[in-house]
């Protein structure tokens, strides 16, 4: 799984998404994340077949809503998503949350057979706490490949990132920039200032640097999409880290009702 992605969500407006990940393909992102609650698939799968890029070449995850987590409609709708992003298989599919229809007894089943049957490649879970994943793990016969959760330096997930490295789950970060708070945290200006940077550029290399992480960005914006990209060039040495670890600021900006948290 590339480790640093494009996030679509909010990106609804059909030309303005479909050339969004047109441009985030053309311009190096090799991993495009989606949901079938962001009511965009469609036009997600339109960029990726207007890029230069083969369909091989290309990550792609999306989700099955809270609604959709019985058996039969795992299944069923599933298959609704690969026809709107017109491809053949997607590389991974997410529980979103472990709420509403959520079952494990019943939910999980219906992805290890879309994984037996090709049409995923990787199971994955979103907003899972270290209980959830415990149950998955030993329910499901495919690894549990990803757990994507709100992360970045107000809320660095150390359990999750803990967890995911001794159960060799990897971390998806969803919200990597806290919604646009990480710009006006002194500690990750000052780091910036000192490499010439952009607060986003720190706040995603911080993530990207850590073991088993990878950043899922949202942007729609070629100028945002390319300074999202210009993080893999950056390098943050032990100082830099040190700094951004002593945030005391803890925030966590996704937060519902039926969040598992709550």
């Amino acid at each position: 799984m590339p480790r640093l992605g494009l996030g679509t969500w909010e990106n609804t407006d059909g030309e303005t998404c479909a050339e969004s990940v047109r441009q985030a393909l053309e311009m190096g992102y090799r991993h495009i994340d989606t949901a079938q609650a962001y009511d965009n698939e469609e036009y997600v799968g339109q960029g990726i077949a207007d890029a230069d890029v083969d369909r091989e070449d290309v990550f792609l995850a999306t989700k099955i809503w809270t609604s959709n987590l019985s058996y039969d409609d795992v299944i069923h709708t599933a298959k609704e998503s690969l026809d709107k992003l017109g491809v053949d298989y997607v590389d991974l599919l997410y529980v979103h949350w472990p709420a509403n229809e959520y079952d494990p007894e019943d939910t999980l089943p219906a992805f290890d057979q879309l994984h037996d049957d090709g049409l995923i490649e990787n199971v994955g879970v979103s907003n899972f706490e270290p209980r959830h994943l415990d149950e998955a793990r030993e329910i499901l016969d495919a690894p549990v490949f990803a757990n994507q959760v709100e992360m970045h330096p107000m809320l660095p997930q150390d359990e999750l990132v803990e967890y995911g490295r001794e159960n060799d789950v990897n971390l998806v970060a969803y919200s990597p920039l806290a919604r646009g708070e990480v710009f006006d945290v002194p500690e990750i200006q000052e780091v910036a200032e000192k490499h010439d940077a952009s607060a986003a550029q720190v706040s995603l290399a911080w993530l990207l640097q850590r073991d088993g992480v990878a950043a899922i960005p949202k942007a729609s914006s070629e100028d945002h999409i390319r300074d999202n990209w210009g993080a893999l060039d950056l390098e943050l040495d032990d100082e830099d880290v040190e700094k951004i670890e002593s945030i005391d600021r803890r925030e966590r900006r996704v937060d519902p009702d039926f969040g598992p948290w709550n």
